[in-house]
């Protein structure tokens, strides 16, 4: 956690002091630079997934003619996605790489918003002091909304439950866009499947999601800050590839 920690904590010490010294916008702009950082990876996951939502019809028929013979079925959808340009993995990737980067944030929080003075002497050794204006900036202005946003949602301030609702709404709204539909089917023996694996998938996107409002109930305020801006930016992203029509090519 600590190596991404310290360079987070420092570059948003750096944004604080151009914007106005409020922590929010820090956390934002940090927001939308690991975004350009990852978009590459985010990019390439949301047309993977708008290329599978328009083969669904192609894995759906692989799937009832080899209903009975997995191995076969696992090559022919091998071959489906290779001849479509689908890299299957693509989903997992961008996941294995935002685990540090959040762990680096909520490391970054406490840092810049210390809740004790252990975190802010652990720190004091490692601010860059060759960047403009840091030095003497922590702690920083932690209240936003009546929030503290170096601290995990209480009861005290209960309207801090509203940002990991939000995290959970918009997350769902990511998870809901850049998951296939499943085409409806004429046989019962098809429907039933059909309706095995769309019950699947609404699990996994209501379980996903939730998993994430949780998380945030236990870190940091400004932690949800952080995963609702990434969502909505991935949910303009998916808009964007759908209008432009870059997950046809």
């Amino acid at each position: 956690m600590y190596f991404l920690a310290y360079p987070f904590a420092n570059l948003m010490l750096l944004l604080y002091t151009f914007l106005g010294n409020s922590t929010v916008a820090a956390i934002a702009v940090l927001t939308l630079l690991i975004s350009l950082l990852t978009l590459p990876l985010t990019l390439n996951q949301q047309k993977s997934s708008r290329k599978m939502q328009e083969f669904q019809p192609e894995l759906e028929k692989l799937q009832k003619k080899y209903a009975k013979d997995k191995e076969k079925l696992a090559q022919e959808q091998m071959q489906l996605y290779k001849k479509a340009g689908i890299n299957p993995m693509s989903g997992c990737l961008p996941l294995l790489i935002q685990m540090p980067i959040w762990f680096g944030l909520i490391g970054a929080i406490k840092y810049c918003i210390p809740s004790t003075p252990l975190d802010l002497f652990k720190f004091s050794h490692h601010i860059y002091k060759w960047l403009p204006g840091v030095v003497g900036l922590v702690p920083l202005q932690s209240t936003f909304l009546g929030m503290d946003l170096g601290r995990p949602p209480s009861m005290a301030q209960w309207w801090s439950y509203t940002l990991p609702v939000l995290v959970f709404v918009t997350y769902w709204l990511q998870q809901k866009l850049m998951t296939p539909p499943t085409a409806a089917s004429s046989s019962s023996d098809d429907k039933s499947q059909g309706s095995a694996m769309a019950q699947q998938m609404q699990t996994m996107q209501t379980m996903m999601p939730l998993m994430m409002m949780m998380f945030t109930l236990s870190y940091p305020t400004g932690l949800s800050i952080y995963f609702i801006i990434s969502s909505l930016i991935r949910v303009a992203q998916y808009y964007f590839i759908k209008t432009n029509g870059a997950g046809t090519k």
